[in-house]
């Protein structure tokens, strides 16, 4: 499996220089390095010693699109609240009239607690939003460390492979 060149790997990844190598095309490459011959493994990490870099502006990235969103949902949330409680103001001063009857009465706090209920849900519902936008941002750095760990553990097999260092 030590066969391959990094003519080869560069062909592989479809790039006719390390400079080319994409974000989307480092997966492809970590996926490429068990068939890289040991001194190609090499070689090629250090020709790569932007991965660092890189990973740490995709997960930036990452970050800033989920700061972004949290905003536009906290201000669409305040909007919604704000709004509920402008409703409930109307409700409660109409339930303060004394000439209603009543199925007029029972009504507004049918209303009442429908509005209640409503922004019970837009709660939960921005806690699910919330909870499925974290677990972005995990898998993210997640993806961004097993990258790193490809490399490292590439560097150390084919230290050890050559003998000149052990690993665990």
């Amino acid at each position: 499996m030590g066969d391959v060149n990094e003519a080869a790997v560069k062909r592989k990844l479809g790039i006719p220089n390390w400079r080319n190598l994409s974000k989307d095309k480092v997966l492809k490459f970590a996926a490429a390095m068990p068939e890289m011959a040991t001194e190609v493994r090499l070689k090629l990490i250090e020709q790569f010693p932007a991965f660092k870099d890189l990973g740490k502006a995709d997960i930036d990235a990452v970050t800033e699109a989920h700061k972004s969103t949290l905003a536009a949902n906290e201000n669409s949330q305040n909007h919604f609240y704000q709004a509920s409680q402008d409703q409930r103001d109307a409700l409660r001063d109409d339930l303060g009239r004394d000439d209603l009857s009543w199925a007029q009465r029972e009504a507004l706090h049918d209303r009442l607690d429908q509005n209640v209920r409503q922004a019970y849900e837009k709660d939960s519902e921005s806690k699910q939003f919330l909870g499925v936008g974290m677990k972005v941002v995990a898998a993210a750095g997640a993806a961004a460390l097993g990258l790193g760990v490809v490399f490292v553990g590439g560097k150390l097999t084919g230290a050890s492979e050559d003998g000149s260092e052990e690993s665990q």
